[in-house]
């Protein structure tokens, strides 16, 4: 991502030698890039600090809900739910 971005930023520093506007394109770009495209805060060396609880408790929220959901539709539509747990085992044995 980060190479895009900066090949892109070359090539508007190259074009705004005919128009000065694409200098401020890239300036732009390269402002946005640095504020929102990286990680602002980096993980250390040993990969225990940084955003990875946060993100693994969202996926642990995420998948604790879809759990949540598809139990509750195997709940309400048992006719449903067989069927379509016949349908996967077909797919499987071909």
């Amino acid at each position: 991502m980060g190479t895009i971005i900066f090949s892109g930023t070359a090539v508007l520093v190259v074009l705004g030698f005919g128009n000065h506007l694409y200098w401020l394109a890239a300036v732009a770009v390269l402002f946005l890039y640095l504020q929102y495209g990286r990680d602002s805060s980096p993980t250390s060396s040993s990969g225990g600090s940084g955003r990875m609880p946060s993100d693994y408790r969202s996926y642990r929220n995420r998948r604790d809900e879809q759990a949540k959901w598809e139990r509750r539709y195997r709940r309400e539509r048992p006719f449903e739910s067989r069927r379509q747990e016949r349908e996967k085992g077909k797919e499987k044995s071909k």
